[in-house]
């Protein structure tokens, strides 16, 4: 199986050059996704030597992700990963999701923190329990971790994703792909925390997040 590693990355100077040495160890093709970074990611990039497509402005993670697809779609990728840039994702998975890919004949294969082991109570992992049950309640389907980031994408999936411009990396889209039958399944990694720099994400963009996403599974992707 012909693998693309798709690595959005937004200012993530401190982080990039350590996550793509370890993609490159292990002998996987990928490709950096700089969003219009305003610090030395693409610069970094391009004295390393890194297979990279420069955006010109930050256009967020959902056209970053798609751009990665259109790029595995045009070069005849047989399936495509997203993995982060900052460091949270281990290369010593990749093949576990692969290898699931191939043997169950998914069309989704997570990398799922949570289907070997139970969640701790926090408030992030409180919307990760909400957005489970509004997938469960929407689909029938039970999804453990639907906001890991670390997700492999078949051929098909590939395809949707470069020529439908109304699909995200996010859990709404899992409760789509499950209401249209395809199949998504979950396997266990261990996530490591960022090597450097912030999340974006604060408590208040993560309060908005989970209720568009929740809104969105519940009302919007029934008109998909």
């Amino acid at each position: 199986m012909k693998v693309l590693l798709i690595v959005p990355a937004y200012n993530e100077e401190k982080n990039i050059v350590s996550v793509i040495d370890a993609i490159k160890a292990r002998g996987y093709d990928y490709v950096v996704i700089d969003d219009g970074s305003a610090d030395e990611t693409k610069a970094l990039c391009e004295k390393n030597g890194f297979n990279i497509v420069s955006l010109p402005i930050n256009l967020g993670l959902a056209d970053g992700f798609q751009t990665g697809m259109k790029y595995a779609y045009r070069r005849g990728y047989d399936a495509a990963l997203q993995f982060d840039a900052d460091g949270q994702h281990e290369p010593a998975y990749i093949q576990a999701l692969v290898a699931s890919m191939e043997e169950t004949g998914a069309d989704i294969v997570i990398g799922s923190r949570f289907v070997a082991k139970k969640r701790h109570f926090s408030p992030r992992m409180a919307g990760s329990y909400l957005i489970s049950g509004m997938i469960k309640l929407t689909t029938g389907k039970s999804i453990q971790d639907p906001t890991s980031g670390m997700r492999l994408y078949n051929k098909g999936m590939i395809e949707l994703f470069a020529t439908k411009h109304d699909m995200a990396p996010e859990p709404d889209t899992l409760a789509y792909c499950l209401r249209k039958h395809m199949k998504v399944v979950e396997v266990p990694v261990e996530m490591q925390e960022r090597l450097s720099g912030k999340s974006y994400l604060t408590v208040s963009r993560s309060m908005l997040y989970m209720l568009r996403t929740c809104m969105s599974i519940l009302l919007l992707q029934w008109f998909r």
